[in-house]
């Protein structure tokens, strides 16, 4: 079954100007399935239609074109049944006059007509003893941890995440990350939209990269690899480089640049080489103290994808 299933959606906003008006395009024929049960990274620049699609899910705008299911349910004549089954933590909010952090969590157990003790979601996010003061004094992460809280209220069958980690430090990070692994595996569809591609990277299934309103890819981070040829870094640590071991190294098929840096080799080659570059050294007359393996990073790829640098 599908979670989300967006079919030629195609968002245009017109724009008066001093002399004529314009259209603009943020969503421009659209097809996206997002799977039940798993957790999907949407990836983007600034301005290609991250927040458009989110709003279109989520019904506050509607779409110009196509068609948008969330859990089963049309989106614009079922939106109420998407909401009472979707928890949201937005990218751009304020909080609700002067109530404290844990009326807003109440009010929205209550708009939910969910029985969640209040206590066990402000402890899983950290925030108990910051519950009482107006969440108009909060920090940007307390904040953060506190709109996660109101969006796990009522168990959701679909968690929409958008930029989750802004204004977290690293435990509130590890934090987030821990929540969205439990949440699916309690059943929990996670749609995550994140700039910072290696929270990304650490929990998602599947990953989307959209630019310029179009959806240019979508597939495992590992399958992304393999398609952009990407190449590996075989790292070894010696107890002293051979005078010839860039010449060998360069020898074995596969091996694309050597470079030594006193003891250490660092080694770019596809993943056929790996194996025979450890053997070779190993073979040498140094000894190998240490060996690290380095993938294509999630933000190598993204930057492959969205500047054409493949």
């Amino acid at each position: 079954m599908a979670a989300i299933n967006l079919q030629g959606v195609t968002k245009r906003y017109n724009q008066s100007g001093f002399i004529r008006s314009s259209t603009i395009t943020a969503l421009n024929d659209v097809d996206l399935t997002v799977d039940d049960g798993e957790i999907f990274g949407f990836l983007g620049p600034n301005g290609a239609g991250k927040s458009t699609t989110i709003d279109i899910l989520l019904d506050y705008v509607a779409p110009t074109q196509g068609s948008v299911r969330v859990l089963e349910h049309d989106v614009q004549t079922e939106s109420v049944r998407v909401r009472e089954r979707t928890g949201v933590l937005p990218d751009g909010y304020g909080p609700i006059g002067e109530r404290t952090g844990r009326e807003h969590l109440e009010f929205a157990i209550e708009a939910k007509n969910a029985d969640d003790d209040p206590d066990e979601l402000l402890e899983r996010v950290g925030m108990r003893g910051s519950e009482t003061y107006p969440a108009t004094q909060y920090s940007k992460g307390m904040a953060q941890r506190l709109m996660l809280a109101m969006a796990l209220v009522g168990e959701p069958d679909l968690l929409i995440l958008d930029e989750p980690t802004t204004g977290l430090d690293p435990n509130g990070a590890r934090m987030m990350r821990r929540i969205v692994r439990e949440e699916n595996e309690r059943g929990a569809t996670v749609f995550f939209s994140s700039h910072i591609l290696e929270q990304v990277e650490a929990v998602c299934d599947r990953v989307g990269i959209i630019e310029d309103g179009e959806l240019v890819t979508v597939d495992s981070i590992d399958n992304l690899r393999d398609a952009v040829g990407s190449v590996s870094r075989v790292i070894l640590e010696l107890s002293a480089a051979p005078t010839d071991v860039t010449d060998r190294v360069r020898a074995i098929e596969g091996v694309t640049d050597v470079q030594t840096n006193g003891s250490t080799v660092i080694v770019a080659c596809d993943d056929r080489a790996k194996a025979p570059v450890v053997s070779t050294l190993h073979d040498t007359d140094a000894t190998v103290t240490d060996i690290r393996i380095s993938d294509t990073s999630l933000d190598e790829l993204f930057a492959t994808y969205t500047e054409g640098a493949a």
